[in-house]
């Protein structure tokens, strides 16, 4: 194979996907199966097979994409959300809200909230904080393109305003993207930040054992600001939650209690 870094440059150019985004070795594996299932001995062979196979391209841009992620889960808990929590917490809190989209996976999560919040707020006010402990879907969620499937639930309006087509799949837009602020983060070991208005954590503590979700959502009311919420999972619920500092708004909302 020739230069791999004039391909990732090809690459954008041609998808608007940038390939450093991901780990390079394994992308790099991977993309070379691909390159010789097509039968291209060189990157700029491929490249210029992308450009003029249709089928060739929307397999290439399908083969990057994560097809388990899921947009707005449950969309009628975040049309609750978006109707009503989110115009609670800026007339409670201002509209600098800080927000953790804590385990967020491949991006689903954190961008669903840039989406819901953009009803009510300019995008150069929303930020949200986003953590998961796996490198490689921080990796994913900052390239930003999704099945079909996986954008499914999201509204209209937002389809069509912030993502674009690339072949079978979908690309979120820049300026979603700069919204939200990607770490790594181990709930189960790393300190957790301070002073949040909403806490969205959601279908990952039904692979906890009841000792550890107890502790995290502990630890989620240390770092709530009082009267801040917690969005859980529609599976999940707050077993203990009054002797851990809330009050239940909803079965997937939870207040942090006054002192």
């Amino acid at each position: 194979m020739d230069n791999y870094e004039a391909f990732k440059s090809d690459i954008y150019k041609l998808t608007k996907i940038d390939l450093s985004s991901y780990k390079e070795k394994q992308m790099r594996r991977r993309i070379d199966s691909l390159i010789k299932k097509n039968n291209c001995s060189t990157y700029d062979s491929y490249v210029k097979l992308l450009k003029t196979d249709q089928k060739a391209f929307e397999e290439f841009v399908n083969f990057l994409t994560i097809n388990v992620s899921e947009f707005y889960r449950n969309p009628e808990q975040w049309e609750l959300l978006e109707k009503e929590f989110i115009p609670e917490l800026i007339q409670k809190f201002g509209k600098n809200l800080r927000i953790w989209s804590a385990a967020c996976s491949t991006g689903d999560e954190p961008y669903s909230l840039v989406m819901a919040l953009s009803r009510h707020l300019d995008l150069s006010k929303i930020k949200i904080y986003a953590t998961d402990i796996d490198k490689q879907v921080i990796a994913t969620a900052k390239v930003g393109l999704y099945s079909e499937k996986s954008i499914a639930n999201v509204p209209a309006e937002y389809k069509k305003k912030f993502f674009t087509k690339i072949g079978n799949s979908y690309q979120i837009s820049e300026q979603v993207k700069k919204c939200v602020e990607f770490k790594e983060h181990n709930l189960l070991a790393d300190p957790y930040p301070r002073d949040y208005h909403l806490i969205v954590c959601r279908n990952v503590l039904i692979y906890f054992t009841d000792e550890a979700k107890t502790e995290v959502y502990r630890k989620f009311a240390e770092s709530l600001k009082e009267t801040g919420i917690l969005f859980i999972g529609s599976t999940e619920q707050v077993t203990s939650y009054k002797e851990l500092g809330y009050k239940r708004r909803y079965s997937f909302y939870y207040e942090k209690d006054q002192v």
